[in-house]
């Protein structure tokens, strides 16, 4: 006897058709809560081993397989974009319900296999990867944005440091914002308030700043005056800016702390111009290697698995698909530009054929046309090199 649950999840329901020996049973609708999921469990265990099949719906579907997976429950989720294709010929009319009776008429025909389980501490480390991610878009716009305010009440401000960024320059924009602020104070007072900054400066170069500070507010002339609402949102953005720069440095110091127990942390931490903050983020997109059945499934998983058209005479040129997960391809791009950054001392085959395929590039006006590509053949073979590595459990070598 098979039996088959298939499960339509939306944000607050769930609709439910239970198909045995491909005869419909029973269909129902429940709550995505507590309350909906002992329905549904006590449906479940009036068999031995459920088939139970459910489309991704992102953050809706994420309850449903946590309760699946606390019950001791394997599942089927699938893909959207492979559950358009496998139902689309079989929506003559499309509801919830019908959803789910197709999902479950459908398991008796495409041999689906059940979803590979991750241990709870690789869905909190992608947890934590998007939320990185998260605040560093928000740290871009405040950015931006500072920049933007600091054009009306200093702007001099910015070459104040060798680089506008960083504690010591955001608690000076905070602290002063608009050059008459400088009025009451004199050099020994700024240095002193400098060296409380937290930027762990000695007294001579906070004394230097200070020097600087007051000759650039003397040549300043700003677009507002030291009463203008101006001054008070540039120092808060300013203050937005440090706080969000310091919750990155906290996520990524709770995902070494749940990452190093793995035994892929240190596996991937041999791989040259990798650090911690990379090796984290990267496990953290990219999950339990161990799950893919061959490095070409990864490289699909990332999205840089080769598209190749062709009509007649006609052969398109080959790109990359960008189906898979952006965030893990710009980890890679810049963990191949730090590969080939430390290659001179930390040679691996990586960084020689980044550089073998580079010399051959034509050149405009000096500079290689084409280096994009070269990334992304680079990083093909590095996702080929992880995987070999984190599957057997090795670490690098530079003949690997």
């Amino acid at each position: 006897m098979t039996v088959v649950f298939g499960i339509d999840v939306s944000k607050d329901t769930s609709a439910i058709a239970e198909n045995v020996d491909r005869v419909l049973v029973w269909q129902s609708k429940i709550n995505n809560n507590w309350f909906g999921f002992q329905e549904l469990l006590k449906r479940l265990q009036e068999y031995s081993e459920p088939q139970i099949v459910f489309e991704a719906t992102g953050v809706y579907s994420k309850r449903l397989s946590r309760f699946l997976e606390e019950n001791g429950y394997r599942y089927t989720m699938l893909n959207p974009l492979a559950a358009k294709k496998q139902l689309d010929g079989l929506r003559t009319r499309k509801t919830d319900k019908n959803d789910a009776v197709n999902l479950a008429d459908t398991q008796f025909i495409f041999e689906r296999r059940l979803t590979y389980y991750q241990k709870p501490v690789y869905r909190d480390l992608m947890d934590l990867s998007r939320f990185y991610e998260q605040i560093n878009s928000d740290l871009v716009t405040e950015k931006n944005r500072l920049h933007k305010s600091l054009q009306m009440t200093f702007p001099e401000l910015e070459g104040i440091l060798d680089k506008p960024s960083g504690k010591l320059y955001w608690h000076i924009v905070a602290t002063m914002p608009h050059p008459d602020l400088l009025n009451n104070m004199t050099v020994e007072e700024l240095a002193t308030q400098l060296k409380e900054s937290g930027a762990h400066i000695s007294v001579t170069r906070a004394t230097i700043i200070a020097k600087k500070l007051f000759t650039l507010g003397q040549a300043s002339f700003p677009g507002s005056v030291v009463e203008a609402p101006d001054v008070d949102e540039t120092r808060y953005h300013s203050e937005q800016v440090a706080r969000l720069d310091t919750k990155k440095t906290e996520i990524i110091a709770k995902m070494v702390k749940l990452a190093k127990p793995l035994p892929e942390f240190e596996v991937l931490m041999s791989i040259p111009g990798f650090a911690e903050k990379t090796v984290v983020r990267l496990i953290g997109e990219l999950g339990d290697i161990r799950r893919f059945g061959s490095s070409n499934k990864l490289n699909a998983f990332v999205g840089i698995d080769l598209r190749h058209y062709e009509s007649g005479n006609f052969i398109a040129t080959d790109h990359i698909s960008k189906r898979g997960d952006h965030i893990a391809r710009a980890i890679l791009f810049r963990a191949i530009a730090n590969i080939v950054s430390a290659g001179r001392y930390q040679p691996s085959r990586v960084n020689d054929y980044y550089r073998e395929h580079k010399k051959k590039l034509p050149k405009v006006n000096g500079k290689a046309v084409g280096t994009k590509k070269v990334t992304v053949a680079a990083m093909g073979r590095l996702l080929r090199t992880i995987y070999h590595l984190v599957t057997n459990n090795e670490m690098f070598k530079y003949d690997v």
